[in-house]
């Protein structure tokens, strides 16, 4: 066409034109060529119209997001305060009635009315250690959990854990032993808090074994080594018990704040052992068997880590590492 109409190279527009006024009508091409660059028209500015709507969207879902998290964050402020403006004066009440307690026994009164007295007391006395205890899990699972992590042994951490727990273990005639891998398993992680992890489960452990009958043995048993994970190797310290087992419609509610199935518990422990072990880029994986039994593992990033396994290699959960205490 630009060899027969070369005035036309300037424009499509000077084409059309000298097309027309020559052969007296429009080319045959014309109107086709114009309803699909309309089509084009409409169906790009639909597409930019539906991609700006998505936009849209998601500004506004990430500032109602942002707006959430800045919310959660004041009442988070807010509770903590609220519990350690109560925590204080609860410390008052209980020193207080510790020296009520002391007073009752100094005075002169006949004994069944200075035993009543200190029955009232007593029970005072517990329901200020509970509500303190209430405080205490609140605050560790609400405040600000700053981590400060090193390299540590996690076969000295559960050393150390064992000889703390062994005399509250025996006052509840379970069996505390541990299987440790050969030679040192170092991770990164801050040992404080770790503790305080797996504290926390090895009293759940003990715990639930308590109203189990002595025909059944009560062990508690931590194991650490270096296994393979469903996303590769990991490092896993394993808090197993014999207890009543985990019944399969409650495994899903056990990490929930507040919810439990013991008398008298805050329903925080396992939350937060969960909430420090995932703050080290790690999880708790739970599986448990009713009637025989619950194994608790902690499993850690063997990223930042380094295990030092011996001549045993990579122990698996079904396999009894060779050392003992």
């Amino acid at each position: 066409m630009w060899k027969r109409y070369p005035s036309a190279r300037l424009s499509i527009t000077d084409a059309v034109t000298e097309i027309t006024l020559q052969t007296g009508s429009p080319p045959g091409w014309l109107a086709p060529a114009l309803v699909g660059f309309g089509v084009g028209v409409a169906a790009a500015a639909l597409a930019a119209r539906g991609l700006v709507r998505r936009q849209v969207r998601r500004v506004r879902a990430a500032e109602r997001r942002a707006r959430g998290a800045e919310r959660l964050a004041e009442l988070g402020a807010m509770t903590s305060g609220l519990a350690h403006e109560i925590k204080n004066p609860l410390s008052t009440i209980g020193l207080n009635v510790q020296l009520l307690r002391e007073g009752v026994r100094e005075m002169r009164a006949d004994a069944e009315g200075q035993g009543r007295l200190l029955r009232r007391l007593e029970s005072l006395g517990r329901e200020v250690d509970r509500l303190r205890g209430i405080l205490t899990d609140f605050l560790e699972y609400a405040g600000e959990l700053r981590l400060d992590a090193a390299a540590t042994d996690l076969n000295q951490v559960v050393g150390e854990l064992i000889d703390f727990f062994m005399p509250q273990a025996e006052r509840q005639r379970v069996r505390l032993r541990s299987d440790l891998a050969p030679g040192t398993l170092v991770a990164v992680v801050d040992a404080a808090h770790l503790k305080q992890a797996l504290l926390n489960l090895m009293l759940n452990a003990v715990q639930a074994m308590a109203g189990q009958s002595d025909e059944r043995p009560r062990e508690l048993i931590v194991r650490t080594g270096l296994e393979e994970a469903s996303d590769g190797a990991a490092l896993v310290i394993h808090v197993i018990d014999t207890g009543p087992g985990i019944p399969r419609e409650t495994l899903d509610r056990i990490f929930n704040p507040y919810f439990t199935t013991r008398s008298g518990g805050t329903g925080l422990g396992l939350p937060t052992a969960r909430r420090i072990v995932e703050s080290h880029g790690g999880r708790i994986e739970v599986h448990s068997e009713v009637g025989k039994g619950t194994d608790f593992a902690v499993v850690l990033p063997v990223e930042g880590s380094r295990g030092k396994q011996g001549e045993g290699g990579v122990a698996g959960p079904g396999k009894d590492p060779p050392r003992s205490r």
